[in-house]
């Protein structure tokens, strides 16, 4: 790989640890103002929605900029959003500016990448940059669990520095230093040499051009098959990890900062699963890990009957694994296709637009369940729980748990054999 490829793995870094990081601060500063339960679900749903709304103008302009330079932007909007958290905004609004930010620095780091690798390196890269993403996920994760936990407040509480911050400002200060390293290491990224296209403001034209883009990517053979999947798995993904943190609470009676080491566990498997999948799967052999995904599916039903820490642990590492296998090289396929059929910045903002849409809807989906389906917290609960969930009810594990695994194991069947029918046309 290219120095610069490593330049870009760190921005990615610092970045994405910070996009994480921030994200459990605002779900312990909702939980502190005593929020609804689903709004904990609209935080991510806030977060997303830009993906959809400004995917015709990311890919674009991370065309027509040097995408050093809009990457560097971008973590400029994410550190500026963070600074009003701090400031008392709401974290919903402040975290929905965040994903502002991403929205349009996620086609300039994918584009960069796509531009300087050949495409026989397109696999093993994604591996890397998945695994690096999934750390900072992991460290963000238990950052923003430590940051919001009893120990900081505690030891602010003893503290000189107590006296000028409390907890969430003291978090976002931290969090606020990781945006703008992820900033300077951009600067740092050599200007590509690719050459740019000129940005048009239309919106009629840009949703001409989006619209061209996204049905000759659906259009593809492959394209399809694998924008369906990648779509399937970041929706789930996201929901995924709303679902575990309450059914840990449930079925597991721990503490919101204890759950968040499980969902990092999640995030260690993705990493292993990812450099598996860089290692042993090459671009052309790419669909023949879609079983993987059925299995991911199933083992998302079987934590209904796990109450043990130990082994939870266990079985969302192997989901993690899996997840991360199936995932990689199909993306690269979709950026490979992409960039071949219309361009490297287009291309990632239309596969963010769908894999977005997807979260939206899963998302969504999981929100309606805990605000209207929710049941009253029984009399004899635990105090942990009554903290969690007396106000505004106990989420329907049951039923969600058993929803998403199916439609995993339901949507990837029907892939699956779409992409069987592809392959037996094409050999008539």
């Amino acid at each position: 790989m290219q120095a610069g490829f490593y330049k870009i793995l760190a921005a990615q870094f610092f970045s994405a640890l910070a996009d994480n990081a921030l994200f459990f601060a605002a779900l312990a500063l909702l939980k502190s103002q005593q929020a609804p339960e689903w709004h904990l679900s609209m935080l991510l749903w806030g977060f997303t929605v830009s993906y959809v709304l400004i995917a015709p103008y990311a890919g674009a302009l991370a065309d027509a900029r040097p995408k050093n330079q809009v990457m560097m932007i971008c973590n400029g909007i994410k550190l500026f959003a963070c600074l009003l958290m701090g400031l008392g905004a709401s974290p919903l609004w402040a975290y929905a500016l965040v994903g502002l930010g991403a929205a349009a620095y996620s086609p300039a780091k994918y584009g960069l990448i796509t531009e300087s690798l050949a495409p026989a390196q397109l696999v093993a890269a994604n591996g890397w940059l998945e695994s690096s993403t999934v750390f900072a996920i992991i460290l963000g994760t238990l950052l923003g669990g430590y940051l919001s936990g009893s120990f900081v407040s505690q030891w602010l509480a003893g503290n000189t520095l107590g006296h000028y911050l409390n907890g969430i400002e003291f978090s976002i200060l931290i969090i606020s230093v990781l945006y703008s390293i992820a900033a300077a290491i951009n600067a740092a990224i050599a200007r590509p040499t690719t050459a740019l296209k000129p940005l048009y403001l239309s919106p009629r034209y840009q949703i001409a051009v989006f619209y061209d883009c996204f049905w000759r990517l659906w259009r593809d053979p492959q394209g399809q098959v694998s924008m369906a999947i990648t779509t399937l798995f970041w929706g789930a993904g996201a929901t995924m990890r709303l679902v575990v943190l309450n059914w840990a609470l449930l079925w597991l009676a721990i503490d919101l900062e204890s759950a968040t080491r499980l969902i990092a566990v999640v995030a260690v498997g993705i990493a292993i699963g990812a450099l598996l999948a860089g290692r042993y799967v090459s671009l052309p052999h790419a669909f023949r890990v879609m079983p993987a995904g059925l299995l991911m599916g199933g083992l998302l039903i079987c934590l209904l009957w796990v109450n043990q820490i130990a082994v939870a642990a266990l079985l969302l590492l192997l989901i993690g694994i899996l997840s991360g296998f199936f995932v990689v090289p199909l993306n690269a396929v979709l950026q490979h296709r992409g960039q071949q059929l219309m361009g490297a910045g287009h291309s990632i903002a239309v596969q963010n637009f769908n894999e977005n849409l997807g979260i939206l809807i899963m998302v969504g989906l999981h929100a309606l369940m805990i605000k209207y389906l929710s049941l009253p917290l029984a009399p004899n609960s635990s105090a942990l729980l009554q903290v969690q969930y007396a106000t505004h009810g106990v989420p329907p594990m049951q039923m969600i748990l058993i929803s998403f695994g199916l439609l995993v194991i339901i949507t990837m069947s029907a892939i699956m054999a779409h992409h069987h029918r592809q392959a037996l046309t094409r050999r008539r």
